[in-house]
């Protein structure tokens, strides 16, 4: 009788602890299949980018490290003497004008930056029509064309390029937004997981 107790004890335990298992495995299947089903659904949005814009863009003489550490120093350079001429243009023909007449400043702050870098290889500045390639950008989809823009190609341009819209200001604001739906996703998903978890 003792041997039976025993065994309907044991019986009960493992029954119970194979129970659990299986409620953890349920959610873990729950939250897994949650996660999934927020990524398939998430809206693809296609970005639609202003008419009215300059887009810049700073293309790499290749993908090696330095190249693509110079391609942000020019970038970083330019940012604050762009700013510098562009913070009262009202509406695009005067930041066309802007661009247009600082173009000599614009040459200078790559010319120095390079120099200043110890990179010798040309380079070469276009303000115009020029093509951009289909990009794909936390889930926005840019589209390729040929759009209005300020391109400066250092060396080979075959790397990696860096890219904003430079008209209206749109670099900062995009900035600023990315970073607060990086932290309300992160708490999204912290959410979820401490509801069913826990």
């Amino acid at each position: 009788m003792t041997r039976n107790k025993y065994c309907i004890k044991n019986y009960n335990t493992t029954l119970n602890t194979n129970r659990k298992v299986v409620f953890y495995i349920k959610k873990l299947i729950f939250i897994v299949l949650t996660v999934l089903i927020i990524c398939i659904t998430a809206k693809r949005d296609t970005l639609t980018i202003p008419d009215e814009a300059i887009r810049m863009r700073v293309v790499a003489n290749s993908n090696t490290l330095e190249d693509q550490a110079l391609k942000l120093k020019v970038y970083e350079e330019l940012e604050s003497e762009l700013y510098a001429f562009l913070k009262n243009a009202n509406n695009i023909e005067q930041a066309r004008i802007e661009l247009g007449d600082n173009l000599n400043k614009i040459d200078k702050v790559v010319n120095t930056t390079l120099l200043n870098n110890n990179f010798n290889y040309g380079y070469s500045i276009n303000l115009g029509l020029n093509y951009f390639p289909y990009k794909e950008y936390k889930g926005v989809i840019y589209e390729e064309g040929n759009y209005e823009s300020l391109v400066v190609t250092l060396g080979e341009g075959i790397g990696d390029n860096w890219w904003c819209i430079l008209f209206p200001p749109l670099c900062l604001l995009e900035a600023e937004e990315s970073a607060k739906e990086d932290i309300e996703y992160q708490f999204y998903v912290k959410k979820l997981i401490d509801k069913y978890w826990k």
